[in-house]
């Protein structure tokens, strides 16, 4: 049977020319008189498709295993981690930071985290679940991140850790962060969903974070078309991580390690309960209240392909996004987010800062009637939902109030080509005519 599936798989990697045709959607001509400029989208091709269709037929597990574990080992060796647990999205692996830390650190009810009001809200909604207080700083103009000199005034005896999201994945300055972690003994956190890949002054960002969580979301860096990374350099942060991730299980084998007879620790089949004495498999010990959050193994495979195109992800992101804001800087009224002098960004995508709200709106509107895909800053000031209007005053956060009124971005992945790049310069250089 295995060698039927690899005689299948040649023939679908060499002769089915059909096949291959179909994985490489992204290779056929964009059209400006019909097609629309997503924002982003999957930067795939046939081996991403092979991968899929190798761990289906001739994995050794359909939900996490061996390629999961392999994805997780690859992605901790590129971005300098000793550990990383892969689940089933960017949301979920904050929710399972937060819920890991607190347990780690002993936290309690009540105790308090330092964060942005704007951005993305699976970055407050953890704090909040995890019955922790959410403590906000309002942002600054500059890169649109909270403003790190008012961190300071915030911090309180109840003050546990400072939650980051770089916005776009524009690093803030993690030399200040990082001196007054050090300063006042609260680890950094970093929700680098939107920023994989960024640096400050020649150090990856989760360099200065005692964790990190990642998505793989179709728009972010890398895809597994759902899917989220916890990652580490302390296991036993790690060993929590993926207890809650698997149920609350107290046994941590991914995949076929499950399968051997004594586990990956040696002691599978030991006394492991209290007030029990006889053997239990550790498989069925449950050391924590958790959930069951767990990728597919075929999107551990996908991940592997995908870690292969990093660097030219990562180019191509820069480059999109450099072309893109000397496009729009050239509308009066218009800005594009900057970096700070010893940021090296991996750019989510370009953010455009408009002077007023009608002109903003005046511009989005005309971009999405000519099929160019627009986002705002994600929720604005998430204080103005009405899910976490109780969570604070939005006049004490006037900068993150006129992020969705002046505040729009457009995508800069690597699915924008240069002749979609043509595409909209033509049409951002029209609408300075109107």
């Amino acid at each position: 049977m295995k060698e039927k599936i690899e005689e299948f798989i040649k023939s679908l990697e060499k002769d089915n020319k059909l096949f291959k045709y179909l994985c490489n959607k992204s290779d056929k001509e964009f059209v400006p008189e019909k097609d629309t400029i997503f924002y982003a989208g999957p930067y795939w091709d046939y081996n991403e498709k092979i991968a899929i269709i190798k761990a289906i037929l001739d994995g050794d597990w359909l939900s996490s295993g061996n390629y999961v574990r392999q994805f997780e080992n690859e992605f901790s060796k590129m971005f300098n981690f000793k550990y990383s647990s892969m689940v089933n999205s960017g949301s979920s692996a904050n929710l399972i930071t937060i819920n890991a830390l607190k347990l780690y650190y002993n936290w309690k009810d009540g105790d308090e985290i330092i964060l942005s009001p704007s951005g993305f809200p699976t970055t407050l909604t953890p704090i909040i679940q995890n019955n922790l207080k959410p403590i906000f700083v309002d942002i600054s103009w500059n890169d649109l991140n909270f403003n790190v000199k008012k961190v300071e005034q915030v911090i309180t005896d109840k003050t546990k850790a400072v939650f980051i999201s770089p916005v776009l994945g524009n690093p803030m300055n993690m030399n200040y962060l990082a001196y007054i972690s050090k300063n006042h003994k609260i680890p950094i956190i970093l929700d680098n969903c939107d920023s994989l890949g960024s640096k400050w002054d020649g150090k990856y960002l989760s360099d200065y974070c005692i964790v990190s969580s990642c998505s793989f979301y179709p728009s972010h860096h890398i895809t597994t078309g759902e899917g989220g990374m916890i990652s580490t350099n302390i296991k036993e942060i790690y060993k929590i991580a993926k207890s809650l991730s698997s149920w609350g299980r107290a046994c941590v084998c991914v995949g076929t390690e499950g399968l051997l007879k004594n586990g990956a620790c040696g002691k599978r089949f030991s006394k492991w309960l209290d007030g029990y004495n006889g053997i239990i498999d550790h498989k069925y010990v449950f050391s924590n209240i958790g959930y069951n959050l767990k990728p597919l193994d075929l999107q551990g495979a996908v991940g592997l392909e995908q870690l292969k195109k990093f660097d030219k992800i990562l180019a191509l992101r820069k480059s999109n996004n450099l072309i893109l804001s000397q496009i729009f800087s050239k509308i009066e009224g218009v800005r594009t987010l900057k970096e700070l002098p010893l940021a090296d960004t991996s750019w989510f995508g370009t953010g455009i800062i408009c002077d007023t709200q009608k002109l903003k709106e005046e511009l989005m509107q005309y971009l999405e009637d000519n099929r160019i895909q627009t986002r705002n800053y994600f929720a604005g000031n998430l204080l103005m939902h009405p899910a976490f209007k109780d969570f604070g005053d939005i006049k004490n956060y006037p900068i993150a109030n006129d992020v969705i009124r002046k505040v729009f971005f457009i995508g800069c992945s690597p699915v924008i080509t240069k002749r979609m790049i043509s595409y909209i310069k033509d049409i951002v250089y029209k609408f300075k005519e109107l």
